[in-house]
């Protein structure tokens, strides 16, 4: 692993959502549909325009990736945390406190043993600091006794979709100097 972003004030974050559908269909129009492979996240991040001193590390770092090589971790702005309302890290058999809204659906979720990330379907109810959660996709692994959840700033372990990056320089600020534009694409490293 190479490390985290170390910028991740975005102006443009695109996430999607990637599941790999075999289908056919029948001439009377029956179709079968088999999925294979897991899901796996993606996204688009592009930054606003920035000065050399601000888009300088993201520039080293993204090189230090090697292309598609090496992975690394995004850890989303705070905007994407939980929007429910449990305020701690938690083991998977104990909620902070009981009550509606622990989790929310769109949550995300990764727990400490997995490099996947992954979404809460159904908002989160707690009765004696234990819960359903209905997740997607499927757990990778099973899950460890008292393994702890990450629902604010979880991290994500992904690598570069291309390899070629661009950095480009097309607008200067009020002082002539060079403004800097960047985006990429990162897919999710399992």
């Amino acid at each position: 692993m190479s490390g985290a972003l170390p910028d991740t004030s975005f102006d443009t974050l695109n996430i999607k959502s990637n599941q790999k559908t075999l289908m056919s269909e029948t001439d009377s129009g029956k179709t079968f549909r088999r999925q294979i492979q897991g899901q796996r996240w993606s996204f688009t991040v592009s930054y606003p325009l920035m000065p050399r001193s601000t888009f300088a590390p993201i520039q080293a770092f993204i090189i230090k990736q090697r292309s598609q090589k090496e992975n690394f971790t995004i850890t989303f702005p705070s905007y994407l945390d939980a929007q429910g309302n449990e305020n701690t890290t938690i083991d998977i058999d104990g909620f902070h406190a009981d009550g509606a809204g622990r989790l929310k659906a769109g949550d995300f979720i990764k727990f400490s043993g997995h490099s996947k990330v992954y979404m809460i379907m159904a908002d989160v109810t707690s009765s004696s600091n234990a819960a359903t959660v209905t997740i997607e996709p499927p757990l990778t692994t099973a899950l460890a006794n008292d393994e702890t959840v990450a629902f604010d700033d979880v991290p994500f372990t992904v690598h570069l979709t291309s390899d070629v990056q661009e950095f480009v320089a097309n607008q200067s600020n009020n002082e002539g100097k060079p403004l800097f534009k960047y985006e990429f694409d990162v897919i999710e490293s399992i």
